[in-house]
């Protein structure tokens, strides 16, 4: 598929929104969708493969704006119709944290939840850390942003069968958060 060797291409010098991360957000997608049903699969698949490519083209603005703009005209080349691209632009506004937008469509809770996922247990807590030392951020800092962003995520899970699927992951950040702090020392 031509779509998905241009994103792996364009992605793949990012460890922590890079190719592996699109890849785990598409198949939670698929799992999520699976669970809940109705759900447009082609739009699904592309939005996922879609909803981060504005962090490898653009280094200016917000992310989620920069992707929209690379997805309305790479969907535009590939002759997909305004409908399929006006789905694929909400699911793409609506996956991220910080954007302040909220999806109206399923296929864009079923995005959100599924990126949301990502960042939650241990392959969150991985994907923090990494990230933490590409921005050389301490190990108080990282903390500070599980507080800020990752502890809240689960709550702000769309669908309950996403819920359902991520319980266990919260269940270990929290834990994994509170055993940090213990060896920090900042609960003693």
């Amino acid at each position: 598929m031509f779509l998905e060797d241009l994103i792996k291409s364009i992605s793949s010098r990012d460890p922590v929104h890079g190719w592996e991360h699109i890849a785990r957000v598409r198949a939670l997608c698929r799992v999520i969708a699976s669970r809940v049903g109705g759900a447009d699969l082609e739009v699904l698949d592309l939005a996922a493969l879609l909803h981060d490519v504005g962090r490898f083209i653009d280094g200016s603005g917000h992310h989620v704006e920069a992707s929209i703009a690379f997805a309305k005209k790479i969907l535009g080349v590939l002759g997909y119709d305004e409908q399929i691209v006006s789905r694929v632009i909400d699911a793409i506004a609506g996956h991220s944290y910080s954007y302040g937008y909220e999806p109206k469509t399923l296929e864009g809770k079923i995005l959100s939840d599924a990126d949301k996922i990502d960042a939650i247990g241990a392959i969150g807590v991985a994907r923090s850390f990494m990230l933490g030392g590409i921005w050389g951020r301490s190990i108080g800092d990282t903390m500070k942003h599980f507080e800020e962003k990752l502890l809240k995520l689960y709550d702000r899970l769309y669908l309950e069968e996403s819920r359902r699927l991520a319980a266990e992951r919260a269940e270990f950040l929290k834990s994994f958060y509170r055993q940090l702090q213990e060896e920090l020392g900042v609960n003693s």
